[in-house]
């Protein structure tokens, strides 16, 4: 774990034990979302269904797949889907025969107020070595 004070903190995923759950809002000193890397063997599934009173979560499947219960349905998941999932929406999941690996970024729904397009500047004074 790297942390600049000032500008940014680095963690290498690399350095994560083997736990099926890790939340690196903390250890980035995030302050606009929550992070979770999660992994779950064949079969496994989220010991609850849950909602949230403010946040909204966007849930990334990067290997595997699943099923996803979202208010009473059930959809399938697999590698690439990207599911965006409202605070009071209730939810689950279950990893499929191969298991499943997701990313999942929680912030307070509707706290978006610009995009990079609108929020982006050039920084035309400073150059990485690459393109020197």
């Amino acid at each position: 774990m790297k942390n600049n004070a000032n500008n940014y903190s680095l963690l290498n995923l690399d350095e994560r034990d083997s736990a099926a759950k890790l939340f690196v809002g903390e250890s980035l000193q995030l302050s606009g979302c929550e992070v979770s890397f999660n992994r779950l063997a064949a079969g496994e599934a989220a010991p609850f269904v849950h909602a949230h009173k403010k946040n909204e979560e966007l849930y990334i499947i990067t290997a595997g797949s699943g099923l996803f219960y979202l208010d009473g349905e059930e959809i399938a998941i697999r590698s690439g889907s990207l599911i965006r999932v409202a605070p009071a929406a209730s939810r689950a999941w279950k990893a499929g025969d191969n298991g499943m690996e997701f990313i999942c970024i929680q912030t307070e729904a509707g706290s978006l107020h610009q995009a990079t397009r609108q929020d982006g500047i050039i920084c035309d004074a400073e150059q990485p070595s690459w393109a020197k």
